[in-house]
């Protein structure tokens, strides 16, 4: 089962200032997107639970460099993506 990703205007505006400050990043982002609505326990992403003041969150690479953190609505089959960036930004 396919999962769907829901964005909020918070973070589609997040995305696009992202993609403005890294272009080169926009094609592995797409990918990533993809991916996670696929199958986002898939070994490439790097799913995993966030602790501390991110609890109840995850997150998942985009490369070595750069994360989303998310959030999974199991029962709905939603992601609802939260923020992006490099290691310093998203956490």
């Amino acid at each position: 089962m396919s999962w769907t990703l829901v964005f909020t205007d918070q973070y589609t505006r997040r995305a696009a200032r992202f993609l403005k400050r890294h272009p080169q990043q926009r094609e592995q982002y797409r990918k990533t997107l993809l991916l996670l609505e696929a199958n986002p326990h898939h070994p490439s992403l790097r799913l995993h639970a966030l602790g501390g003041r991110l609890r109840g969150l995850h997150s998942v690479s985009i490369n070595l460099s750069y994360r989303i953190t998310l959030e999974m609505v199991i029962r709905e089959h939603q992601i609802v993506p939260i923020n992006l960036g490099d290691h310093e930004a998203v956490y």
